[in-house]
């Protein structure tokens, strides 16, 4: 007896990514699989009784957005912070933080993002006397775009104990006044730890980030705002077509909610959550992450890699940097780990079959990454490790061709190029300096040299929306004329999007792909992606969201 589908979508202009079939009319879906794909025809003749038909009226039908490199805990809080981006000047600023202080009064800590370096104009920098003369009687911060730099009030500072200034570690700043207190400005996550400790969360969000550690003394009530807190982020990607994240930063907490949702079967998006490497852990905290690999191991849930902070950021020069930075040329900072120590991270985390994929924005911060995977190479041996490289915004040329020798990705976020849709040329192209612009965001570059590429948008440092990162990736503009065309080609940017994101997390032979089988993981859009023009891809959005065979989001 032939199998009957539970779900079928027709009238659709369905991009399969499956180089078998790339293109058909209609998909039939069965519990938790793709059941078949072909023609309207083809696909009704599965329909019974109880099949639900959805019509696309024509528009796009793709495989589940794989986002592949994001924040979850930090986003999910996000979502009810005060959202600076496009704020410009003293003016707007005031008006946004005490519009929000008003409708927030039992908020102990009010945090806003997106907050961009050049908020002020010109070369004026904020400090904590910019805020005070805002808010000064309750605890305010605000982060940068990069969530890598932020700027507390002396109200949040008194608060976190940090006025006076205290040693955060190496790659760590609470950048100091004339006056001999902070200036507000913190540097890294260390830094601006105390404070996110305030809010009504207790800052629980940013331990991922900040130590990969569990919340100590959790108590029920804490789990259930946090579980809340993370089930609505999640229901906020899927409303973004979204049906697999990679998750960026990560603590067993993080991983034990996930596996909760899953169980109760409220989660609405598939995981992956890393296991942390901070640089005061001994070598032996690998042996956790490998356990993590075998506990946590379903289609839903998995904790199956390692994460690591190499370097910081280019505009607060934290990024670690070969040659000094455009107009600090004898300034290179420096790294979160020394070359020895990631050396051995990267051989024993290989060793023990643990994909590994390290932060690193600065040229420096990625040969040394590179230099980690040779040494593991050499130690244990070729194997398909998928080990990645996280930014990648600044790359010395002697280094492209290794991204394809050595079968390390380029996991690259193109809504992050200064000048696209998020965020403007300056301070960056400064900080990078004009004789190197041939090299950033060398997104083709690379690609053409042989690299396997993903996209993402590093949610919160940006807007989760893909669509927009696509945008990017199709229109981006040279910052002089003569430089290497970056652009990407809409089927490249799908496809990073989708099948290439299941490739790097090892999924290749499950999902990313419309194809009998498969997970069962779809995207309706709310038009014809191809027909549209390069500047008008942000427009699509998704009408519904289809994970594991369960309807995850559908447009009212």
């Amino acid at each position: 007896m032939a199998q009957h589908a539970d779900i079928i979508i027709v009238n659709a202009k369905v991009l399969t990514m499956d180089e078998d079939q790339p293109k058909a009319d209609a998909v039939a879906l069965a519990g938790n699989k793709i059941l078949a794909v072909g023609s309207n025809d083809e696909i009704k003749a599965l329909s019974s009784d109880t099949t639900q038909i959805i019509d696309a009226g024509g528009a796009t039908v793709l495989p589940g957005i794989n986002e592949a490199h994001m924040h979850i805990f930090p986003g999910a809080v996000s979502l009810t912070q005060l959202n600076l981006h496009h704020v410009h000047g003293f003016d707007q600023l005031k008006s946004a933080i005490q519009d929000y202080a008003k409708a927030n009064p039992d908020e102990p800590l009010l945090v806003g993002f997106s907050a961009d370096y050049t908020l002020l104009g010109g070369q004026e920098k904020v400090t904590r006397h910019h805020l005070d003369a805002i808010l000064a009687d309750r605890p305010f911060m605000m982060f940068a775009p990069d969530h890598h730099t932020a700027w507390a009030n002396t109200a949040a500072l008194e608060a976190a104990g940090i006025l006076g200034g205290r040693d955060v570690g190496v790659g760590n700043e609470i950048v100091m006044g004339e006056d001999g207190l902070a200036n507000g400005e913190l540097r890294e996550g260390n830094a601006f730890g105390p404070v996110a400790a305030l809010a009504s969360t207790g800052g629980r969000e940013e331990l991922g980030m900040l130590t990969g550690m569990d919340p100590e003394n959790l108590t029920p009530e804490q789990y259930a705002l946090d579980r809340a807190i993370l089930k609505r982020g999640l229901e906020y990607c899927a409303s973004e077509g979204i049906t697999s994240i990679q998750n960026f930063d990560g603590n067993h907490h993080q991983l034990k909610i996930m596996h909760d949702l899953e169980q109760a079967g409220e989660l609405p998006v598939r995981i992956r959550i890393p296991f942390h490497m901070k640089n005061f852990m001994d070598l032996e905290k690998l042996d956790e992450a490998a356990e993590w690999k075998k506990t946590y191991a379903s289609d839903m849930v998995r904790g199956d890699f390692v994460k690591v902070f190499m370097d910081g950021v280019l505009d607060s020069q934290t990024a670690y940097m070969l040659d000094g930075y455009g107009d600090r040329p004898d300034y290179c900072y420096e790294p979160l780990f020394t070359p020895e120590a990631f050396n051995a991270i990267a051989t024993r985390a290989d060793a023990l079959g643990l994909q590994i994929a390290v932060h690193a924005i600065g040229s420096a911060a990625v040969r040394q990454t590179l230099d980690g995977y040779e040494a593991a190479i050499k130690a244990n041996g070729s194997r398909d490790s998928r080990h990645r490289v996280e930014h990648i915004e600044l790359i010395h040329p002697a280094d492209i061709s290794r991204f394809q020798q050595m079968g390390v990705v380029a996991s690259v976020q193109p809504v992050h190029y200064p000048g696209g849709s998020c965020f403007p040329p300056e301070p960056t192209t400064e900080r990078i300096g004009e004789d190197r612009w041939e090299y950033a965001y060398a997104w083709r570059t690379l690609k053409d040299a042989g690299a396997r590429m993903v996209f993402a948008s590093d949610w919160p440092v940006s807007p989760v929306n893909p669509f927009e990162c696509m945008q990017d990736a199709l229109t981006r503009k040279p910052w002089k004329e003569g430089l290497t065309d970056q652009r990407m080609t809409l089927e490249e940017a799908l496809y990073a999007y989708t099948a290439e994101g299941a490739w790097v997390e090892f999924m290749e032979h499950t999902k990313g792909k419309l194809k009998p089988g498969y997970l069962a993981d779809v995207v309706v859009l709310s038009g014809d992606i191809e027909a549209a023009a390069p500047n008008r891809v942000a427009d699509m959005t998704p009408v519904m969201t289809i994970c594991d065979g369960r309807i995850t989001y559908k447009a009212s």
